[in-house]
């Protein structure tokens, strides 16, 4: 059974399928005027922040730690 999805600008059925490579949209067209959203802002991700815990200097550079090692592209070359 194939999973049949809306496309996020359009609202067009979608086959959810590996050989749709512009799923979940359903065209390139739809795929660039989502991202231009993004890019226009008009889209955000948005959730009040939920800090009940002050940070330290140790948790931030242990925050950092681990955002390296999983992102290396942003170490320098030795």
């Amino acid at each position: 059974m194939t999973l049949i999805v809306n496309c996020p600008t359009c609202d067009k059925k979608v086959q959810w399928q590996s050989e749709n490579q512009y799923r979940p949209f359903c065209s390139e067209r739809c795929k660039l005027i989502d991202l231009g959203d993004w890019a226009d802002e008009s889209h955000k991700i948005s959730q009040p922040l939920q800090t009940e815990t002050e940070l330290s200097e140790e948790m931030l550079d242990k925050l950092e730690e681990q955002f390296l090692q999983h992102n290396k592209f942003f170490v320098e070359p030795e």
